[in-house]
Order: C-alpha cells, then sequence, then structure tokens
C-alpha cells in the first residue's frame, strides 16, 4: 500500500500541480516530477541529469506505447505492479529499456507464476534477449518438463536449430520414450527442409537412440532416408546398433551419451527409521530413488541433528516432517527440508502430541490424524496452513486410530487400520472438507496396524501392516465407487513399518520390519501385471522410515543419481552415486 505522500505526490502529477517535465508518447503526454520518476528508474536519472539540458522540459520517448509508460509511471508514484497476461511481455521489455528494476520483478514474477504451454516458448526467448536467468530457467524447465505436448506446437517449429538442440540434449527433457524426441526433430525439419535437412548430423547425436526398442530403431531410425543419406548420421546409427546389440552398459553412472537415461519426472525419498531393531536412530538418512536408473542416491543433510522422522509429506517443493523421536520419548516439532536450498526449517508445532499419527496433504494443506500420545490411540485430527504457518483441529475420526495410513483420493482424506488401545484395526473411514465430516466404509479383510495406503490407478491400495505380532504381506484395493475391498496379488515378502509411494506407474514398498529384522528390500507392484518384481535396495536397512515422491523440482538433478557419459566423465571419486547401478 503507498504512504501517505506517495499519494500526494501522484495526486499533485494528476492534477499537474508543481510537475517540472512532460514525458511525450506518440502526442500523449505525462507530466511528471524528474525527481519522482529518477527515483525508480536508471534510465530517466540519467535522461534528466546527464542527457539534456536543465532547461529542456518536454522528454519525446519512442521506446514504449502511452499504455505502458502510464504503467510505469503509475509504479513510479505509488508502486502499483498493474501486470497481467495481456501486457506482461510487452512491460516487461519496457522496463528493461528504462530500467525499472521494482515493475520488472513484478513482470518475472507473474509471468513465472502464468508459465502456460501457449507462452512458455515466447518467455524462454524473450529472457535469452532481455536477459533475465531466474525466468528463462524457470521458462526452460517448464518446457522440458512439457516437452510431449509443446513439441508439436507452431512456436516449437520455429525454433532456431541452437535453442532445439539446447533442449533436446537437457538431461531434464521429460518423455516417455526417446521415440517423441526423434519424431519431434522430424516435424522441425519438415517445417523447412530445404534449410534444416544439413542440420540432421548435430541433431542426432543428441537424441539418446540406444534407449529407444530395437524394433524402433530399426524401422523409423535406422531406415530413415534422410539419414541414410548422411555420412555422420551413419556414423551415429552403428555405434547406437552396438549398444543396442550389447545392451545399455553403465559403471558407476558413466553413460555413453547415447543411452544415458534422461531425468524422472519424479524421485522417491525415503527419511527417517530405524536400524537393526535396536535404539540406533537412522532419522537423518535420506536416501532418494531414481526409477530411470534403479539406483538409491544418498543425499542426506549432514548438519541436521538426528531423530526419528515417522511421517513426511511434499507440499509447494518442500518436505515436511512430523513426529520426531529421539529414542526416547516423543517430540513435539515439526520441519521442513526446503529441497531448493537443501536446508531445514522449523515451522509452527502441532496442538496435540502425535506419536505414530497419520499425514498426509490435500489441497495445499497437511492434516495430521490420529497417533498416540504415550496413553491413549487417538481419534483428534488437525489441519495445517503453510501460508499462515498455523493448525487447526478439526473433526474427530470415529474410531481411534495410532500406526494407521492415510491416503488422499477425489478430495478426500482417506485412512485405514491402524491401533485402537486393544487390538488392530479392519475398519477405515474418510474425511470431507466440503461437509467436515467423517464416513466409515467397507472394512478390509484383516485388521492390521503399521500397514501402508495409497491412491493408485483409481482406487486405494492397503498393503501389508502387522496383525498379532505377526508381518503381512497381504495387499487389498477399495474402489470407492462401489465400497468395496478386493484381495490383489500379495507382496513377495511380509513388512511392517515400511514406506510407500507411486512412482513412474508403479506402486512401490520400501524396507520396512518383517516378523525378524529390518529390511533394505524394494519391491513394485504393476497394475498392468498384477504382479510384485523387485527393485534396487536401499543402502540401510529401517523400519518406521516414511517415503514421498517429489517432482515439479528445477534442481531436480540434485536428487538423481549422477548422469555422467562417457565423453564427460566425473572429476573426482565422490561425484559418483553412493551406490553400483546395475
Amino acid at each position: 500500500m503507498p504512504h501517505g505522500s506517495s499519494l500526494v505526490f501522484n495526486e499533485l502529477r494528476l492534477k499537474e500541480e508543481l510537475c517540472d517535465a512532460v514525458i511525450r508518447v506518440q502526442n500523449e503526454d505525462f507530466h511528471i516530477h524528474r525527481i519522482i520518476l529518477s527515483g525508480c528508474s536508471e534510465y530517466f536519472r540519467c535522461l534528466f541529469t546527464r542527457w539534456s539540458q536543465p532547461r529542456d522540459q518536454v522528454y519525446k520517448i519512442d521506446q514504449a506505447s502511452p499504455d505502458i509508460m502510464r504503467l510505469i509511471i503509475k509504479f513510479a508514484y505509488i508502486g502499483s505492479e498493474e501486470v497481467n497476461q495481456q501486457n506482461m511481455e510487452e512491460l516487461y521489455i519496457a522496463c528493461d529499456f528504462f530500467k525499472v528494476t521494482g515493475l520488472m520483478e513484478a513482470c518475472c514474477s507473474f509471468m513465472g507464476d502464468h508459465l502456460s504451454k501457449d507462452n512458455c516458448i515466447d518467455i524462454w526467448q524473450l529472457t535469452e534477449t532481455f536477459v533475465s536467468p531466474k525466468l528463462n530457467s524457470e521458462a526452460f524447465h517448464f518446457i522440458v518438463q512439457h516437452f510431449t505436448e509443446i513439441c508439436g506446437s507452431f512456436k516449437f517449429l520455429k525454433l532456431s536449430v541452437q535453442q532445439l538442440l539446447k533442449l533436446i540434449k537437457a538431461d531434464e527433457l521429460l518423455v516417455r520414450d526417446e521415440a517423441i524426441v526423434f519424431e519431434a526433430i522430424l516435424c522441425w525439419i519438415d517445417h523447412s527442409p530445404e534449410e534444416r535437412t544439413t542440420y540432421i548430423s548435430q541433431i542426432l547425436p543428441k537424441v539418446r537412440l540406444a534407449l529407444m526398442t530395437p524394433e524402433y530403431f530399426t524401422t523409423n531410425v535406422r531406415n530413415n532416408k534422410m539419414v541414410m543419406c548422411n555420412t555422420e548420421c551413419q556414423d551415429t546409427v552403428e555405434t547406437a546398433q552396438s549398444l543396442l546389440d550389447d545392451g545399455i552398459v553403465s559403471s558407476l553412472g558413466i553413460y555413453h551419451p547415447l543411452a544415458c537415461p534422461r531425468l524422472p519426472a519424479s524421485i522417491l525419498l525415503a527419511i527417517g527409521g530405524w536400524n537393526k531393531n535396536s535404539v540406533a536412530v537412522v532419522a537423518n538418512s535420506i536416501e532418494a530413488y531414481d526409477v530411470s536408473t534403479d539406483c538409491w542416491v544418498n543425499v542426506t543433510n549432514t548438519e541436521e541433528e538426528t531423530h526419528s522422522n515417522e511421517a513426511v509429506v511434499f507440499l509447494n517443493r518442500s518436505v515436511y516432517c512430523f513426529g520426531d523421536h529421539d529414542g526416547i520419548e516423543p517430540l513435539t516439532r515439526v520441519r521442513r527440508f526446503d529441497l531448493a536450498t537443501h536446508t531445514w526449517h522449523k515451522v509452527a508445532q502441532m496442538k496435540t502430541w502425535r506419536w505414530f499419527a497419520s499425514i498426509t496433504a490435500l489441497n495445499g494443506r497437511i492434516y495430521a490424524v490420529g497417533g498416540y500420545d504415550q496413553q491413549n490411540s487417538l481419534r483428534t485430527a488437525e489441519c495445517y496452513n503453510p501460508e499462515t504457518n498455523h493448525w487447526i483441529m478439526f473433526t474427530s475420526m470415529i474410531e481411534r486410530r495410532s500406526q494407521a495410513s492415510s491416503t488422499t483420493f477425489q478430495g478426500r482424506v482417506y485412512i485405514c487400520g491402524g491401533f485402537d488401545g486393544h487390538g488392530s484395526l479392519s475398519s477405515a473411514e474418510y474425511y470431507s472438507p466440503e461437509t467436515k465430516e467423517w464416513t466409515m466404509i467397507a472394512n478390509m479383510s484383516v485388521g492390521r496396524y503399521g500397514l501402508g495406503v495409497i491412491a493408485f490407478e483409481e482406487q486405494i491400495y492397503a498393503v501389508g501392516g502387522k496383525n498379532e505380532g505377526t508381518s503381512l504381506n497381504i495387499t487389498e484395493a477399495y474402489n470407492p465407487r462401489i465400497n468395496s475391498w478386493q484381495t490383489v496379488t500379495p507382496m513377495r515378502r511380509p513388512r511392517c513399518n515400511f514406506g510407500i509411494g507411486v512412482v513412474d506407474g508403479r506402486l512401490f514398498v520400501i524396507g520396512g520390519l518383517n516378523s525378524f529384522t529390518t529390511m533394505s528390500d524394494v519391491e513394485s507392484y504393476e497394475l498392468n501385471t498384477g504382479e510384485w518384481s523387485e527393485a534396487m535396495s536401499m543402502g540401510i536397512s529401517r523400519s518406521g522410515l516414511s517415503c514421498c515422491v517429489i517432482s515439479g523440482l528445477t534442481n531436480m538433478a540434485d536428487y538423481a543419481a549422477p548422469r555422467h557419459n562417457s565423453l564427460d566423465p566425473p572429476s573426482v571419486l565422490t561425484d559418483l552415486p553412493l551406490y553400483d547401478i546395475d
């Protein structure tokens, strides 16, 4: 809000009182006070003090339209930031020319918040010409994350070869398979074949050809007429063919450029837990699972003190950790790990002491439900708003539950199983923020606590857990449309108090406790086959861990296996991933 003197000066401007100069834009005059414009613009400060004479009264400006100049002058007087999708690019260019730093920052912030498939290429190109590194990086990240939808657009076809190369060689490029990249290249060349055909030898080596299926590679790449007619392309094709024939081989994350996996869209984090059934806490250990390389990477922040984090949730590019335990008693704090800066921050404590609580996120809020207060299993629930850093209590559950598990699905919070202080529960219920009520749903076939519950492919899966001291491998899927559970293929091994997450269309279970010891092994369930299969084990065996899936980060590479290639080997041994990649 502008302060009093700003409003006074602006009123004088509007009344054309005490003004000492006129800015003329396309025959439209703006009466201004030179000292006000000099305060917000380096350009006008130089114009009034160095590039003109004191007797000059009228300054003709050709570098902006009257509407844009009106916005700049209004910002200079009262700090008004009237940026919208219609004027953002023109205003950004004008602010860059006139060096109106504050309004230019507002333009960058607005454009970053309103990136879309229609404007991302325009903004990327704009910020390369009128340099804004942060916004340029955000626009580039948006393009590579939405490449499949963007690569057929007219704006994509108008890219320069340098811009195209920058996109397709990026590890961050998010594509289901490399065939999409190759076909996008063919479309780009076909848009102006006489000019662009010669670029094929530069472009083809940037495609990860050895990641294609052999059938597609042979039919569509090797036999492509343009590729066949280019000697350099033929050399690239032969190299890719040998990699396909031999299988993609990687040694400690060192890949051939034609076979280097791109960064995954999502990465699974495993945080906290207990090691080997003892009081040894591994809570400050964070491992990241890169599904594209089937590899776990240690991303532990060693500066954070050790505690056991019993629940984590990903929200707004941060991981929130709840229910800390130091091996003796519960702690009351909640922490937020900023994935961009790799730093921990304290946030408001929950209103209730909750050990073994169920935590989930819905519509920008975090829900903490049930738990154990060292005396009783709880029915109470509370909700956290990150914008206000404040917790509020909301409607209590129908059942008391600790060591239950929760998830969100179709605007509801579901919670299943748990321990009520007397025995394991087979019951489940959901909370609707609209009605502010809990509703019971059909019971699971078996009562259990320490289970994993997650929404997966239009159903809610309840996996594993413990009943009367015995770890289970049972898996059930709940269909909300018919309010019914169906037993599906059980896990290969029984486990409880494990991590769970959905990555790349597969449901993963991580670590946990069988009937005898903690586990490091991982298995995944694929809906198409209805079968569980082995995945790479963690580096640490642990139970009581929690997992979350992170996505949408501009620094996703910080949490993925390194993408070294054989032409650019790692400089030091410590650059290599903690665990080998098969």
